[in-house]
């Protein structure tokens, strides 16, 4: 659940392209344009990226091979080791 935490952590920051940077205080380096989100956490060596398509889900890539899909505050973490975790309306854990 921490994994999923941090990835969604990164969906409150937009990002890459042409964006201007920051770090905030916890060391992180954040980049934003708008649509897309970058962010880099010198203290774990991971990096992640999120995406906002065309429908509002939005897409979050890590560079240990993390995956989420959410919006609206729900949505589904695939962790690199196969596990997979929802956050849904009514529920909410891993398998």
């Amino acid at each position: 659940m921490k994994a999923l935490a941090a990835i969604l952590m990164c969906l409150a920051f937009a990002s890459v392209a042409s964006a201007e940077c920051r770090t905030t205080p916890g060391g992180r380096k954040v980049c934003d344009t708008g649509d897309d989100a970058a962010t880099y956490n010198p203290r774990t060596g991971n990096a992640a990226t999120a995406e906002t398509n065309k429908n509002g889900v939005t897409e979050t890539h890590t560079s240990r091979g993390g995956q989420a899909k959410t919006k609206n505050g729900r949505g589904v973490y695939k962790a690199p080791n196969g596990t997979t975790c929802v956050k849904g309306k009514r529920n909410q854990g891993c398998q």
